[in-house]
């Protein structure tokens, strides 16, 4: 099986592989991957010493495990800052969308303050327990484990991701298309919900950086909170191995199977 998420075919067409196919069946991905597939698309707008600084995706609908088209543009150029945007569409319709504010690097390492503790190293975890029945595609494209709790263990969770595959066949995959491939799973990690009763499936994802990843690993100090409308929450403080790099919140689609 080809090593990496994606199979690039030209003109911003990619060939999905079994890698990226979710826990939910065999036919969608997990938001993981295309995420990260908008990201590394964004990386080559705008001006090159920029960072991304927020990234939102809204998602559309399924994303299907198929021959994908990728598509971007500046919306609002600057010297300063940037918005840029990203789409990924399944026969001419867009089932993802990406728009990212990227704002022109600066030296600020005299006043950086606020950031909370970092998470125990990758060194202090161990496996994360994944089911048989669960253990294919996606979840085995990633290396996970556990400082405390994971995808069965309800409530919070601190655990450490690294994808064992690229992005795209070919192409070494960046520490910020490495961080967009395993974030969305907060909402997975921390669910206070048996999820082979319930669904909490997110509509979107925010990713808040305030710094540039860097490494292979990447760590989610998770939480997600339900609330009494059929609506929940996800967030996460997000780790490299040299501390937190950001945040991340999803709102969540609450329902019983």
């Amino acid at each position: 099986m080809m090593a990496a998420f994606y199979e690039p075919l030209g003109d911003g067409t990619f060939r999905s592989t079994q890698h990226t196919v979710g826990p939910w069946g065999p036919d969608s991905q997990h938001l993981g991957p295309p995420s990260a597939l908008l990201v590394r698309a964004l990386q080559g707008l705008g001006t090159p010493s920029s960072a991304l600084a927020r990234v939102t995706f809204e998602v559309l609908g399924p994303v299907p495990v198929a021959d994908l088209t990728v598509a971007t543009s500046v919306e609002r150029p600057g010297r300063s800052v940037e918005l840029l945007a990203a789409s990924l569409s399944f026969e001419g319709r867009a089932v993802l969308t990406a728009r990212a504010w990227r704002i022109v690097g600066a030296d600020t390492t005299a006043v950086a303050a606020g950031a909370p503790p970092p998470l125990a190293p990758p060194t202090s975890a161990v496996p994360m327990e994944i089911p048989d029945h669960w253990s294919g595609g996606y979840l085995a494209a990633v290396e996970w484990l556990s400082l405390s709790g994971g995808i069965f263990t309800p409530g919070d969770a601190q655990v450490w991701a690294r994808p064992r595959v690229a992005v795209v066949e070919g192409s070494e995959p960046s520490p910020l298309e490495r961080l967009f491939s395993v974030v969305d799973s907060a909402s997975g990690v921390s669910s206070r919900l048996d999820i082979r009763k319930w669904y909490a499936i997110n509509t979107d994802l925010t990713v808040h950086l305030h710094r540039s990843p860097v490494g292979e690993w990447i760590g989610l100090d998770a939480r997600t909170t339900i609330g009494q409308d059929g609506v929940g929450l996800a967030t996460s403080v997000v780790h490299d191995v040299e501390g937190p790099v950001g945040t991340t919140a999803q709102a969540l689609f609450v329902r019983e199977g």
